[in-house]
């Protein structure tokens, strides 16, 4: 996979907006590594900010609908890990600001 394929894969994903936070999932830190095959088959790895969130079916479904707007992406896995552990150093500065996190 390459750079640009990447890139349009997680500019696709800063449409996820963390419903509960209000900010996209790329720059809360949420999403750790995104790959597709030459066939079409994606895979993002990602956490949510913690074990219970209530939203995360949601943030799954969003992610999902997100990659197939790409022509390249036929099929999506999401793969939630909790390792490592989903923390503040995780954000973006703009997330940061935009949440009021120091």
């Amino acid at each position: 996979m390459d750079q640009d394929m990447k890139d349009s894969m997680m500019g696709a994903l800063e449409t996820v907006i963390d419903p509960e936070l209000g900010v996209d999932i790329v720059n809360l830190g949420l999403v750790y590594d995104v790959m597709v095959t030459e066939d079409g088959f994606a895979v993002v790895t990602m956490t949510l900010t913690s074990m219970g969130c209530p939203m995360g079916p949601q943030i799954v479904q969003m992610v999902k609908e997100a990659l197939y707007e790409l022509p390249e992406v036929e099929e999506v896995d999401v793969k939630i890990v909790w390792q490592p552990v989903w923390g503040k150093e995780h954000m973006s500065r703009y997330a940061k600001m935009a949440l009021g996190v120091r």
